[in-house]
Formats: C-alpha cells, structure tokens, sequence
C-alpha cells in the first residue's frame, strides 16, 4: 500500500485539507495518508522543516511527502519533485528542501510540468502536487512528471549556529505543543567547542541561564528550567511540567547563547 503523508498550512477548519485528500483516493484509492501536520503557521517554512525532518526517516522507503506551505508558483517558487534518501518529496522551491537537505544531498530533481486539469493556480496542492504524488506512489518514474535539473541547487536559506571558539549562537527554530524550545545549536557542535569546559546557556534578557546540561525533564524540581538535547540532537531549553514559551517568554527566532568557560 502506497503511503502519501502531508504536511502543510492548510488546517483543518476549511474545505482545503479534505479536498486534498479526496483528490488522493480519486486517483489512488489504495493510498494511505498521513497527516504529519495540516497546523503549520502560515507560509512557515522553517516550521514546516522542522517538523518533517524529525519524522520522515521513520516512515518506509518509497513513502511520498506532499509539502503545501507557502507554495503558490512564481519565477522564484518552482514546483519540484525530489527523490532523497530512500524518499520522494513534493512541494516549491522556496527554501523548504535546503533546509530539509542541510544533511545528505538529493539524487534526483525534476521541476514538475504537471498539466492542470482545471485553470487554478492558486491551489498547487490539489492540483499540482496530489498528481505528482499519486504518480510517483503508483511506481512511475519522476521524468515523466518532470525535467531533470542535472546540476541543480535549491534555494538557499541557512538557519544554522554561529560558531567561535568560546561560544556558540543559536536561535529558537520551534516550539512544540508543551511550550518546549527547541533551538539550532546541534550537540556534535557543542561537544566539540566545549572540551569538557564548563558553561553557561544564555536566554530572553540574559538574566536567565542554565549551567547544566539534563538528560530527562525530571532530572530538575517542577516547575524548574532545563536544557537537554533531544532525539533530533538539537538544545531545547523547557521547563519540567510547564512551558517555556509562556514562563520563560522564548519564541521563535529567540537569541540563545552558550558561552565556554
């Protein structure tokens, strides 16, 4: 059974999201989809980056993602199809796939030339990105949906740390639905800067800091701070049995600073 997961804006109080999906079993009525996420913010790549690079390596190879946020075509916004690491991505050119590829590197990028059935340009997910999908779920290959862009480079748009040799600047990328803060600050990079030195992590007025690193939230008293890196290797700053959005006041794009003593 073919699966096609979905993440998107679309949410899930209009008619949008169910007319995707009712696009998908018209064509292929033996899919399986997955709602990775249809609550997206609006056009929030970074978010939508996030959230789907955390989860697609569990799915099975072969498995095809639909990407809908802030896909409209344009000169600047292409529509493309990737295969990556065993996966089929689906979505713009809008900086989505460099942030979902800061890792590992495509093996194959066609630009989609899907013929619209219906003159809609505004709705490249049901229209665009769903026949693609179900194609490439049904076995076919990518040139027949595609030009191959041999030498290709997607749009770029880094979020990564700022590295010295004492300290490491990062920013808040996502926050989950416990108000836990993740941040781009990796643990591979900490540990190497930190040689085994200690350490401060600075937040919101830098009046706030953590010294120690957790490895589980009970690790500290409720309602105390903390930092851990979780299963993406990412620091998230939380708090045990509360939030950190709201007590702590950190939001997306948030300064984070970890100095080395």
């Amino acid at each position: 059974m073919a699966i096609i997961t979905l993440t998107t804006d679309l949410g899930t109080k209009d008619s949008y999201l169910a007319s995707v999906k009712g696009s998908i079993y018209s064509q292929l009525e033996d899919a399986k989809i997955v709602d990775i996420s249809n609550d997206i913010e609006l056009f929030n790549i970074q978010q939508a980056t996030f959230v789907l690079r955390n989860c697609f390596k569990s799915f099975p190879k072969g498995t095809v993602h639909i990407i809908s946020v802030d896909d409209e075509i344009s000169i600047n916004n292409e529509h493309l199809a990737i295969y990556a690491n065993g996966h089929f991505f689906v979505g713009a050119d809008n900086g989505f796939f460099s942030l979902l590829f800061d890792e590992f590197k495509p093996e194959k990028i066609v630009r989609l030339n899907i013929s619209l059935e219906k003159d809609c340009m505004t709705f490249a997910a049901k229209y665009i990105f769903v026949p693609a999908a179900c194609h490439l779920a049904r076995g076919g290959t990518m040139e027949i949906i595609g030009t191959e862009i041999p030498d290709f480079e997607v749009q770029k748009m880094e979020l990564k740390a700022v590295i010295q040799p004492d300290m490491i600047r990062g920013v808040v990328v996502y926050v989950d639905n416990y108000g836990n803060a993740t941040t781009n600050i990796r643990k591979a990079e900490f540990e190497r800067i930190q040689k085994g030195r200690s350490f401060e992590i600075l937040f919101g007025r830098e009046d706030e800091k953590i010294t120690e690193i957790s490895t589980k939230f009970k690790d500290v008293s409720v309602p105390e701070k903390l930092a851990l890196f979780g299963e993406n290797n990412l620091l998230q700053i939380a708090i045990n049995k509360g939030s950190a959005k709201t007590l702590l006041g950190l939001k997306i794009h948030e300064l984070v600073r970890v100095d080395f003593k």
